[in-house]
């Protein structure tokens, strides 16, 4: 570990509670962020569906799940 010898010049009692406020500041920012950001993500919060109607309007262009996964042909050979 190289890192160990951190300890040396900060006590444990201090630096092991510092990084977890450092943790837990950075995941409580991530989170604010996201629920300031989007629009979503409040609607989801409440249970409500605002987001599925404007994914269900998006046409279908993809092949069918059963020619997705059927093999490649190989190509004659010549």
């Amino acid at each position: 570990m190289n890192e160990g010898r951190i300890w040396l010049y900060v006590s444990p009692s201090v630096g092991i509670p510092l990084f977890f406020i450092a943790i837990f500041t950075v995941a409580l920012l991530v989170h604010a962020s996201i629920l300031m950001n989007t629009t979503w993500f409040g609607a989801y919060w409440q249970g409500s569906a605002a987001a599925a109607p404007a994914a269900s309007a998006a046409p279908m262009e993809a092949a069918p799940a059963a020619d997705a996964m059927a093999p490649m042909e190989e190509a004659p050979a010549q």
